[in-house]
């Protein structure tokens, strides 16, 4: 398995050769085995291990038997600690993905901090059809059907191509020692009861399973590298650039396609969206309805749907001192200056008169109600009348703010000021205020 390891290393992932490698060592055959061959080809590596404390003292023991493991073979490791389970309650999350989170965490700031170019796990072949069998029985698109990635990012996987038989087979022939993790025999989760119940019967029905299975995957990765040129051809005049650094949908375009679902699924399955048939729903819903994912939400708006990003925007309303000439704000800066002539005025440059504004003045977020004077018309007009008038999305209208003189309405910032408090040509003491 040396010679075959090596062969793969150089045919495939020659970059490790010539980089500084950090090794996820549970203790378990699989990561003792990946770190004795990883040492054997001369590789730079160091050992990382996480101690979730999830199993008293065996949780201990492992973390002993790593260290000494370290020492024996002369590389240098790192222990962590975890209160895992005190961590699942906090972000109400599965004690499982709770270590996941934990450890990718923790793997990625000893990147970070001590330089290592990338972190190496010890998943093989087995673990890979597990993963694949485990997404089709939730159900899955074809990146779940995929599975294992050899390469992700900074996080690779070199024992991809060999079986568990081939690891325990080899690990036994040079007696290197590892932990037997007693909860990995425990079916109560769905893993483990398709390691020990289900995936003995496939393999009896069909021993050359594991290669079959790899011959099938490379012929659905091939699939993926179809399906993204043409998705990638698609976007081109389906996929725009929105305000507030949103990405609009064409829902017309979308529609024009000979499978829109499988296209917006295709356009949208990076987000953390599971709720598809709602997603799918928004191409005939009315304006304004949502779908949200752990970090961004979908809005259909007339003829688009848009994405953004979900952040925190504060609702709290600024202050602003007539002294003041920098206002940082969520949107931008507020540059404010005393200025001797009216120039020219933009959506993102104003003027005002002075000697009929109140200070201090407020910024705020619209509420319903708000009306005002729009410069170059007669008579006031609801803010809400003028967003729907100037076509303006959910996402447009949560992010517009309004800059006020007492109660109110000087300038709906970066659109359109209030014809009342602007500066004119016999203005004497003129405000400019600029956007950026």
């Amino acid at each position: 398995m040396i010679k075959e390891f090596e062969q793969h290393t150089n045919q495939n992932l020659p970059f490790l050769k010539e980089s500084k490698l950090l090794i996820a060592v549970s203790g378990g055959v699989d990561s003792a085995v990946l770190a004795y061959l990883c040492k054997e080809l001369g590789l730079n590596i160091s050992l990382a291990h996480c101690n979730f404390n999830l199993r008293g003292s065996e949780s201990d023991a492992d973390e002993n038997f790593v260290m000494q493991l370290a020492e024996d073979w002369e590389v240098e490791v790192f222990v962590e600690n975890f209160d895992t389970k005190q961590f699942a309650t906090d972000k109400k999350m599965s004690t499982q993905m709770a270590a996941r989170a934990l450890r990718y965490y923790w793997f990625e700031e000893l990147k970070t901090q001590l330089k290592f170019d990338y972190i190496l796990t010890a998943h093989h072949a087995d673990d890979n059809f597990e993963t694949f069998l485990i997404n089709l029985s939730r159900g899955t698109g074809l990146d779940g059907l995929l599975g294992i990635p050899q390469v992700n990012g900074d996080i690779v996987r070199p024992l991809l191509p060999f079986t568990r038989d081939e690891v325990e087979k080899f690990a036994k022939k040079h007696k290197i020692r590892w932990r037997e993790d007693e909860s990995n025999s425990s079916i109560k989760y769905l893993r483990n009861k398709l390691r020990h119940d289900v995936i003995p019967i496939l393999k009896g029905i069909n021993p050359q399973l594991l290669q079959n299975f790899e011959k099938t995957q490379q012929y659905l990765i091939d699939a993926k590298s179809i399906v993204n040129d043409r998705v990638d051809e698609v976007a081109q005049s389906i996929v725009s650039k929105a305000k507030n650094n949103a990405v609009a949908f064409n829902i017309n375009e979308l529609q024009q396609l000979s499978n829109p679902k499988a296209y917006l699924y295709e356009l949208l399955n990076g987000y953390g969206f599971t709720q598809w048939d709602d997603i799918f729903e928004l191409l005939i819903a009315q304006s304004g309805k949502q779908v949200f994912s752990n970090t961004h939400r979908l809005i259909k708006d007339r003829e688009y749907l848009i994405l953004s990003e979900i952040t925190e925007v504060p609702d709290e309303s600024i202050t602003i001192n007539e002294s003041q000439n920098i206002v940082l704000t969520p949107f931008g800066k507020l540059l404010i200056s005393k200025v001797d002539s009216k120039g020219e005025t933009s959506k993102s440059t104003a003027y005002f008169d002075t000697a009929v504004l109140s200070f201090p003045l407020t910024l705020r977020k619209w509420e319903e109600g708000d009306v005002f004077y729009p410069s170059g018309m007669t008579g006031k007009k609801k803010v809400s009348k003028y967003f729907k008038d100037e076509k303006f999305s959910l996402l447009d209208k949560e992010n517009t703010w309004l800059l006020c003189s007492g109660h109110d309405i000087i300038w709906i910032v970066g659109h359109r000021t209030d014809g009342r408090f602007k500066a004119t040509e016999n203005t004497k003491d003129i405000l400019k205020i600029t956007l950026q």
